[in-house]
């Protein structure tokens, strides 16, 4: 484990929060390596804070990495090493996502959970903001073009 790595997302995660963005991290983050970092940060941050924790198998997390539309290149065998079962954070209020949970009920657990799901965004993002907003057109664009 880099020490450079724990300290660099929660420096990230911190100015967003700062800044008064909503802010999702996920990730393989560990208890080991990184429950210090991400209790501290819940512990700073004076607005909500909420934990999920996917409890899935080490076999289903292979099967959905090679499902991946890009896969990173980690091998199952690397992914092995870094593989921890039942690591939850241990914090109070930490929600546990089972394996059998879709993605839809997934994103719709944390959304409504968190608050996240009638929040305010800080910017007018995903449809709004000027680079999302040239994506959106060359897209339309593209999409014309076949018809």
């Amino acid at each position: 484990m880099q020490p450079v790595a724990p300290s660099f997302i929660a420096s990230t995660a911190r100015a967003a929060l700062d800044a008064g963005y909503h802010v999702i991290l996920e990730g393989i983050l560990d208890s080991h390596g990184h429950s210090t970092i991400l209790r501290r940060l819940i512990a700073e941050h004076p607005g909500p804070s909420t934990v999920f924790y996917f409890d899935v198998s080490f076999d289903e997390t292979v099967r959905r990495h090679l499902s991946r539309r890009e896969p990173i290149p980690v091998a199952a065998d690397q992914m092995r090493q870094w593989y921890v079962p039942h690591d939850l954070l241990g914090i109070n209020g930490e929600h546990v996502l089972a394996e059998s949970t879709g993605f839809d009920e997934t994103v719709t657990t944390i959304l409504h959970i968190s608050g996240l799901a009638n929040a305010t965004a800080l910017t007018p993002c995903p449809t709004r903001c000027r680079r999302c907003a040239e994506k959106t057109s060359a897209t339309a664009t593209d999409l014309e073009g076949l018809g």
